[in-house]
């Protein structure tokens, strides 16, 4: 069962919502980077932003390998890998960018909120707003 990671980068929060098999076919093919609509994680009106992902086995998603398989290159630090030493570079297996069927985690962050329609002030308020700015003047 797909789970879907989506943070706030406003609270600094996250939380987890886990997805069926079926709800997961508007997420295949996406790549990292992309927005989309929130509705496809129970946030009606909110815009998310896919930023990584990791497969079934735990090997993270690189945004700069394209494609959604596996494959083994030789980093230098970033996603994927941690250099020890200055200097140090290491092959390791990695998954693509692109939004597979072995896709387990998928972690995504909130680019947009829905905007809050202000309350219209009653004709009692702008009469006594009024006022007070002629008193002020």
């Amino acid at each position: 069962m797909p789970v879907l990671i989506i943070s706030d980068p406003e609270t600094g929060k996250s939380q987890k919502v886990e997805i069926e098999d079926t709800q997961m076919s508007p997420l295949l093919g996406r790549r990292i980077g992309e927005t989309m609509d929130g509705v496809i994680a129970n946030l009606p009106g909110h815009r998310i932003q896919l930023t990584g992902g990791t497969d079934r086995d735990g090997i993270p998603m690189r945004p700069d390998v394209h494609g959604g398989v596996k494959a083994r290159i030789i980093l230098s630090g970033g996603v994927g890998f941690k250099p020890k030493k200055r200097g140090e570079r290491k092959r390791v297996t990695i998954r693509g960018n692109m939004v597979s069927t072995d896709t387990t985690f998928l972690n995504f962050k909130i680019v947009e909120k829905p905007k809050v329609r202000k309350k219209s002030k009653t004709k009692e308020q702008e009469s006594q707003k009024e006022e007070t700015d002629e008193e002020d003047r």
